[in-house]
C-alpha cells in the first residue's frame, strides 16, 4: 500500500458565511460586506472567511460574528438572552464551481439579533451596510447604482435559504424574540413578524395568539411608552419554544 500523500489530493477549503438578519427601520435587513480583494473585487457578499485548522465550525461561525458585528453567540435554547446572537448552521454548499480559487465548501449560518448598529468592515471586506433583503434579492433594482446588487459567489443562494428559514421558524417557534431586545412589548413583536413575512397582521388577533400560548412570553414586570402612546407591558421570552398551535404566515 502507497504511503499517505497529501500533495496528491487538490486544494480543498472550508469557509463559514453569516446571514445576519435584523430589522431596522420595520424592515428585514441583512449585513452585506463590499469585499476588497479578487475575486468578486468590488461586489457585496455576506460576511464570513475560512475555517482556520485549530477551529471547528461552530467556533469558525461564531469568530466571524464577533469579527464583523462584535456580537457573541448566545446558546439557540435560550432565545433572547443577553446581548449575545441567535446563531444556528443554516446548510451547506459546495458547488465545484462556486469559488473560482479552488474546491470551496461553505457551511453557512444564520444569525438574528435585535436593531444592530452601523456594521464595520473587517478581514478582507473594505465596507460593510445593512440592506433590505427585498432589495439584495431582487437583481433588478440594485440597490447600489454603481453596479448591480447581485451579490459575490453564490450568496443571493445563501441569503435566500436564510431569509425563508426564519420566515418559516417564527410560524412556530420563539425564534421570532430574538429580533426583540430582552424586554418587549407585544405590538413591538408583532412588527418583526410585520417586517419578516413583508405583510401587516391583525393586533387584536396577535396579542390573544402570542400571550395565550403557555410559557411563550412572561410579564417583565413593567410599562413603556417607547412607541407613543398609551404605557404597553412589557414582556420576556419564556421557557416554551414552540408556539402552539403555529401562527401560519398569510398568504401574499
Amino acid at each position: 500500500m502507497s504511503p499517505y500523500d497529501p500533495s496528491a489530493f487538490p486544494p480543498f477549503a472550508v469557509t463559514v458565511d453569516l446571514v445576519v438578519l435584523t430589522v431596522r427601520r420595520h424592515a428585514l435587513c441583512a449585513l452585506v460586506v463590499r469585499r476588497g480583494e479578487q475575486p468578486f473585487q468590488g461586489r457585496w457578499a455576506l460576511p464570513g472567511g475560512f475555517v482556520r485548522g485549530d477551529e471547528d465550525l461552530a467556533g469558525a461561525a461564531a469568530r466571524e460574528l464577533a469579527e464583523e458585528t462584535g456580537l457573541c453567540a448566545h446558546d439557540p435554547a435560550q432565545p433572547g438572552a443577553g446581548n449575545g446572537a441567535h446563531l444556528e448552521q443554516l446548510a451547506t454548499y459546495g458547488d465545484p464551481g462556486r469559488d473560482p480559487r479552488m474546491r470551496v465548501v461553505s457551511v453557512a449560518h444564520l444569525v438574528l439579533a435585535p436593531d444592530l448598529p452601523a456594521p464595520r468592515a473587517g478581514g478582507d471586506a473594505n465596507l460593510a451596510r445593512w440592506a433590505p433583503v427585498d432589495e439584495l434579492l431582487d437583481a433588478g433594482t440594485g440597490f447600489d447604482r454603481e453596479e448591480s446588487a447581485q451579490l459575490a459567489f453564490d450568496h443571493a443562494r445563501i441569503l435566500a435559504d436564510g431569509v425563508e428559514r426564519a420566515r418559516s421558524k417564527i410560524e412556530y417557534s420563539s425564534l421570532a424574540t430574538a429580533f426583540c431586545p430582552p424586554e418587549f412589548t407585544v405590538g413591538e413583536l408583532r412588527r418583526v413578524y410585520e417586517a419578516v413575512w413583508g405583510v401587516a397582521l391583525d393586533p387584536r388577533n396577535f396579542h390573544r395568539k402570542v400571550t395565550g400560548t403557555p410559557g411563550f412570553l412572561v410579564p417583565a414586570g413593567g410599562t413603556t411608552t417607547r412607541q407613543g402612546g398609551r404605557p404597553a407591558q412589557l414582556f420576556r421570552a419564556g421557557g416554551a419554544t414552540l408556539l402552539n398551535p403555529p401562527m401560519l404566515r398569510p398568504e401574499v
